[in-house]
């Protein structure tokens, strides 16, 4: 599996009208972290060139451009593109005050089948995040795909070693990330109160799956802030399409497919669709989307103030007309998932 976060891709020629008029990105309070993150957040994922090479002096402009924009939530992983990732979001924070930013990273996974949620790779791995990112703090540490290791080792181990390092303040918040939303009620209920405070979850809050929307009352009820990844569900409602290696069953495809091509015929985005959708949600404090252009941040940007009635969204009638004709498309397979990790925590 790639990181849960696709780029949304926009020709340059088009992007050059919404820097122009752009104006700050609302904030949400993240559970009770005392953090307020806007609703778009900068999943970083594409500047370790984990979809395509890129530009990493245009990597670093468009985390310079989200910022100067409102944009103050970002996050990373060692695990994309093997450190890379962490490196180029360095290189751009050494230019940004840290009082500006949010900054999530991860630990526990470190390669397509590597994973290590021990407390002493754990607490190594904080250090080396701080000295790839150039920050002597990280706001939100988060454990990485945990259904893929051993879920009481995560309660047992991992996450007093976190608890360890928040106490230094080293990290200030921990979390926990997955695709089966079953893991985050195991860990939660089984860890003192406070111990987690957000949860990133992937692919469970977009047009054609919005299943974590049955469990906003738990972690509410646990203070637990959310993010949501993958809007877009990893590809799926794009123009494009998604990877050759996307996990969805073949009817998931196959309908996301007959969603883009209707988009296509009404000449509306899909993609856009999807994400001012998931975007008008308030119990979710911020959406991750994966940019790695000034380009893609501009639009993004500019999508998320659509969707947040910021800016007058364009061709909103149509919009919506279309976007209740998408939603019928996938109401046959909504919420249909895949397995990921151990069959166990599936």
């Amino acid at each position: 599996r790639r990181p849960a976060y696709s780029p949304l891709r926009t020709p340059a020629k088009h992007c050059h009208k919404y820097r122009s008029r752009l104006m700050a990105i609302p904030r949400r309070p993240l559970g009770t972290t005392g953090l307020e993150v806007s609703v778009l957040g900068f999943g970083a994922s594409p500047l370790g060139s984990v979809f395509q090479e890129i530009d990493e002096d245009e990597g670093v402009a468009s985390v310079h451009e989200a910022v100067k924009l409102g944009v103050n939530f970002f996050d990373t992983s060692p695990f994309y593109g093997i450190t890379r990732s962490e490196k180029v979001l360095g290189r751009a924070l050494k230019d940004i005050p840290r009082e500006k930013i949010v900054l999530s990273t991860k630990v526990g996974r470190y390669g397509q089948e590597e994973f290590d949620f021990s407390a002493e790779k754990v607490t190594a791995s904080v250090t080396e995040s701080l000295q790839r990112l150039n920050v002597e703090y990280i706001d939100i540490i988060q454990c990485h795909d945990i259904e893929f290791g051993d879920l009481d080792q995560v309660v047992k181990e991992t996450l007093p070693a976190l608890m360890k390092l928040k106490e230094k303040g080293v990290v200030r918040h921990i979390g926990i990330t997955g695709l089966p939303l079953k893991i985050f009620k195991y860990v939660i209920d089984k860890v003192p109160a406070g111990t987690v405070d957000v949860v990133l979850s992937y692919c469970h809050y977009s047009l054609n799956d919005q299943s974590i929307a049955d469990i906003l009352p738990y972690l509410k009820e646990h203070n637990i802030g959310v993010i949501n990844a993958s809007p877009l569900s990893m590809g799926l409602l794009t123009p494009q399409g998604p990877p050759a290696w996307h996990p969805a069953p073949e009817e998931v495809q196959k309908a996301a497919r007959e969603a883009a091509q209707l988009c296509e015929s009404e000449g509306v985005n899909l993609a856009k669709l999807a994400i001012m959708d998931s975007m008008r949600n308030p119990e979710i404090a911020t959406h991750l989307v994966g940019m790695c252009t000034r380009e893609q941040v501009a639009m993004n940007v500019h999508t998320a103030l659509q969707a947040l009635g910021v800016e007058t969204e364009e061709n909103g009638a149509k919009n919506a007309e279309v976007l209740e004709k998408v939603k019928e498309i996938l109401k046959p397979v909504k919420n249909v998932t895949w397995p990921s990790g151990k069959p166990e925590n599936n």
